[in-house]
């Protein structure tokens, strides 16, 4: 009728928070629980000294009253105990699946962004660009005005040009220590001039070679 009337209590959640103050409580409680008990034994030992066995004994089954209240008290911290490890457990498990399903969304985003379509249509783009930056390096490096010449038909005009220079070595006779220095072809060495014999000099040497014949 009442929880008609003005409806169910509202059950709050419990937190480690609450679970530690009641923890906190039930601790206070069992040291004043404790405090009564050896109360209640130094009054049994009183009573007992002054031989009133009666009080002694009504004293003795209210410390064994509030060591059965320790022991519940006791067992109560357990179960808070329990129940806030497991809270603790609760929690990082739900910290764990929190982070695991961050995890899992941003890494499906990010293979959403980049599928493996466009991974290959970007590696064919730079396998593209890599290939025109080799044939532009390669027109670059080579030799303008030299590419309208057979390499066979040069080499083959070398070896005809070595083979010549071989043949004339072996057919040139062997230099002296006077032989006149190699001059480059075209070149002639100089040679004195020789005078053509004037009149006069003809007459002498005609008179000279008629006394040698005498």
């Amino acid at each position: 009728m009442f929880a008609k009337l003005f409806g169910k209590p509202k059950m709050e959640p419990i937190t480690l928070e609450k679970l530690s103050e009641n923890l906190e409580m039930l601790e206070k409680m069992e040291k004043g629980l404790q405090k009564k008990a050896a109360a209640e034994v130094e009054k049994a030992q009183k009573f007992s000294r002054a031989k009133n066995k009666r009080a002694a004994i009504q004293s003795l089954k209210k410390k064994r009253l509030y060591d059965q209240q320790i022991e519940n008290n006791g067992n109560s911290q357990l179960r808070v105990h329990d129940l806030m490890i497991m809270l603790e457990g609760a929690k990082a498990n739900i910290e764990t699946v929190d982070a695991l399903r961050t995890g899992a969304a941003a890494l499906k985003a990010m293979q959403k962004a980049a599928n493996i379509e466009e991974v290959e249509k970007t590696l064919d783009e730079v396998h593209e660009q890599t290939e025109k930056m080799k044939q532009i390096q390669e027109a670059l490096s080579t030799p303008i005005g030299f590419d309208d010449f057979d390499e066979d038909e040069l080499e083959a005009e070398l070896e005809e040009l070595e083979s010549a220079e071989l043949e004339q070595q072996l057919l040139q006779p062997a230099a002296t220590s006077t032989a006149p220095a190699h001059l480059p072809a075209g070149r002639q060495p100089n040679r004195p001039i020789l005078q053509k014999p004037t009149v006069d000099e003809e007459d002498e040497l005609a008179a000279l070679q008629a006394e040698m014949a005498l």
